[in-house]
């Protein structure tokens, strides 16, 4: 079973995560509309990534895996993305369970969405790099957990909002 912590898929989105991870950390050093054209290749990339894997994977994770992203990391990452994006941050989301029992549209935060997702990969980057495979298999097991309850419909809502920031909003401007 441990041996699937070196599949070709699992690299692979070993891969996509990792460059993923790195565009965000050095966010600071691009310009807002090469980011985001970063971000609409990156995410449908990791979503694929992850999608197959839970097509093909089954993990039980027994093991608690501690989180390695930091406050502070998580701070210095979304900062950087909202200092980035500036007023192109919000967007509108549809896809709220509150929605049903609102009258007034919910708003969420690109900044946010792409660091939620940062989290849970980056944690499981760090676990897989020590390369303790029973820790790796349940690294493997959480990051897919989350995928399918959390993250991939945040990966799927910030790509319509990304969409839309750079080939409505901006191509408006320009």
């Amino acid at each position: 079973m441990q041996d699937i912590v070196y599949s070709t898929g699992v690299v692979d989105f070993v891969k996509a995560a990792a460059d993923y991870c790195l565009k965000l950390e050095h966010c600071r050093e691009a310009m807002p509309r090469e980011f985001i054209q970063a971000m609409l290749i990156s995410l449908p990339y990791i979503y694929i990534k992850g999608s197959a894997l839970l097509e093909t994977t089954t993990t039980d994770n027994l093991l608690g895996i501690d989180s390695q992203v930091t406050e502070e990391d998580y701070n210095f990452v979304r900062n950087g993305i909202y200092q980035l994006l500036g007023r192109y941050d919000e967007y509108l989301d549809v896809f709220v369970e509150d929605m049903k029992y609102s009258d007034k549209p919910i708003l969420r935060s690109v900044s946010e969405e792409l660091t939620d997702i940062y989290q849970d990969l980056r944690n499981f980057l760090a676990v897989y790099r020590d390369g303790v495979e029973e820790l790796m298999t349940a690294a493997l097991g959480d990051v897919l957990d989350n995928f399918r309850e959390y993250w991939g419909q945040k990966c799927v809502n910030v790509m319509r909002a990304l969409h839309d920031i750079l080939y409505q909003q901006m191509e408006n401007e320009d």
